[in-house]
């Protein structure tokens, strides 16, 4: 599955219509990540997000907000692992947490989590200055835990083979699309590698 991270201050040209243009081309769920937003601002604009979710019958998750996730009717939460082990989190719905450690990874399971977003794989401009993680944190991680790993940082139609060769179907992107002139055609690219392996 083709995730779309949301991160409005990248975006070229409409917010709303980049998701929309996204989902035409393929996107599977999107993730609505807006962590400088305030619970009012937050719920607003999930509701404008889960109008265009909907339509394209796409799962939405939020990030980071239990309560505007359970206002919005979200099909999904979504959280960071130090968050997620300090709450206890539990959602009526999907449940997603990321992790940056394989022990991470086997806790997160653990403790129920419906699946983990792993990262970052590769080089990217949102985590500038540390070093990726890798093909071989995938592999590892994919002997240790048995509920679907989606795949985040830096990837793209370039590399996208490399994540689906050692059996991880699902990837996350945030730039690639967000910041692309072309987020239709950028999704659809992505999702036939996607295609590609996992028919």
């Amino acid at each position: 599955m083709l995730y779309l991270v949301t991160n409005r201050h990248i975006v070229r040209g409409n917010f709303l219509k980049n998701i929309e243009n996204a989902l035409a081309g393929g996107v599977d769920r999107v993730i609505l990540r807006e962590k400088d937003l305030e619970c009012k601002e937050l719920f607003l604009l999930s509701k404008y997000v889960k109008v265009i979710t909907d339509r394209y019958d796409v799962p939405l998750i939020i990030n980071g907000n239990i309560d505007v996730a359970e206002k919005t009717g979200a099909y999904g939460f979504h959280c960071e692992f130090q968050d997620f082990i300090e709450n206890k989190y539990k959602y009526d719905g999907v449940l997603g947490v990321s992790i940056h450690s394989i022990e991470e990874g086997v806790k997160c399971e653990q403790l129920g989590a419906d699946y983990i977003l792993a990262g970052h794989i590769f080089e990217t401009e949102c985590k500038k200055g540390l070093p990726p993680r890798g093909i071989e944190f995938l592999k590892e991680l994919k002997e240790n835990v048995s509920i679907p790993i989606v795949a985040i940082g830096g990837i793209d139609e370039k590399n996208a083979k490399k994540v689906m060769k050692v059996g991880v179907e699902d990837i996350a992107i945030m730039s690639y699309i967000m910041k692309s002139e072309d987020p239709y055609f950028s999704a659809k690219v992505l999702k036939s590698t996607i295609e590609m392996f996992v028919n």
